[in-house]
């Protein structure tokens, strides 16, 4: 008997692809397949509700041939463990914005201050050259599907707002194995530690480091403002959630169901990003309301600083693809 569990954000209503599941078990339908998808954001997130919908989306297009199995909160571990999973085909589909075991051209995206806002991201994505980047991978074993926001990223602190590049320099803050972001952190001044996400709340808590320099659902989600009040909203680097399959598993699937997969792919993405301006708005007022303290950064003397790391990537991945990309998010 086929197993199925779908791990649902909301419990207590069943969704098409549970009632594809249930249905499934009842009829013994032939050649039935589930995928395991794993992620490390909140059950509670957008991210989860996504992947949610997206499971739900693809019973009903495959008639239940074709279910998700979904496991939140970093349960398959956090999310370069992920995409290793997906790499070695442990794990079907992974999110997360670790890119080095798919393509560390990937993370091209993630150069400082070069979107101007969501929408740039969003047209650059379904772009040319966006495409052309996350082609990237598949030599090494990886599916590209797409990317949700993870969004951009800001500076929240112990002690004191970000308002100047002094205010900044040698705090020590918790950031993601990017390398993007570690070289920009390190341009600014600061002092970057790779501390897992799982053990964030804990260092911040006992001070091992001064902030972080988070998406700021995360800094809701994993109540990271409990110790660190002072959120600085400067939108220094974009990143995306990458949404990545195993080739060969995708590769294995009949054509009905990779055009089944394709297709809920895209139309979750539409949703998801939809719902961003909502989702942030709402965050914002819900962390004035603990008594976090939420400034805006004059980014002008910040972005005046970055362009060594432009010059260190363009070495190490190419200039000229470091230059598409940096033209085409700036919509030339």
């Amino acid at each position: 008997m086929l197993e199925f569990n779908i791990m649902r954000a909301h419990a207590g209503r069943l969704s098409m692809s549970t009632i594809a599941g249930i249905l499934l078990l009842c009829t013994g339908q032939a050649n039935a397949e589930t995928l395991r998808l794993a992620h490390a954001s909140s059950s509670k997130s957008l991210i989860q509700e996504a992947v949610v919908m997206f499971a739900d989306k693809l019973a009903g297009e495959t008639k239940g041939g074709l279910t998700v199995q979904i496991f939140p909160d970093g349960q398959l571990g956090d999310e370069g463990p992920i995409a290793d999973g997906v790499g070695s085909g442990s794990i079907d589909i992974g999110l997360g914005g670790v890119a080095d075991a798919i393509d560390p051209k990937l993370n091209v995206v993630t150069l400082p201050f070069l979107f101007s806002d969501a929408k740039a991201a969003h047209a650059f994505l379904d772009g040319p050259i966006g495409k052309k980047v996350f082609d990237t991978g598949a030599d090494n074993g990886f599916k590209m599907l797409g990317a949700f926001d993870s969004g951009f990223r800001q500076f929240a602190t112990v002690s004191k707002s970000i308002a100047t590049p002094e205010d900044i320099k040698g705090l020590k803050l918790r950031t993601p194995p990017n390398p993007v972001i570690l070289a920009t952190i390190e341009q600014l001044g600061a002092l970057p530690q790779s501390i897992p996400f799982g053990e964030v709340y804990t260092s911040l808590q006992s001070h091992v480091v001064d902030g972080v320099e988070p998406e700021i659902r995360d800094f809701a989600d994993q109540k990271w403002y409990e110790s660190a009040k002072f959120l600085s909203v400067s939108n220094y680097i974009w990143t995306p959630n990458y949404w990545f399959m195993n080739k060969e598993r995708f590769d294995a699937l009949s054509p009905e169901n990779q055009a089944a997969v394709t297709k809920a792919v895209e139309e979750t993405t539409i949703w998801y990003r939809g719902k961003l301006d909502e989702v942030y708005a709402q965050v914002i007022e819900d962390l004035k309301s603990k008594g976090v303290t939420v400034t805006t950064v004059d980014t002008t003397p910040f972005r005046a600083m970055v362009d060594p790391v432009y010059v260190k990537f363009g070495a190490e991945w190419g200039d000229d693809l470091v230059s598409s990309v940096r033209s085409a998010a700036a919509g030339k």
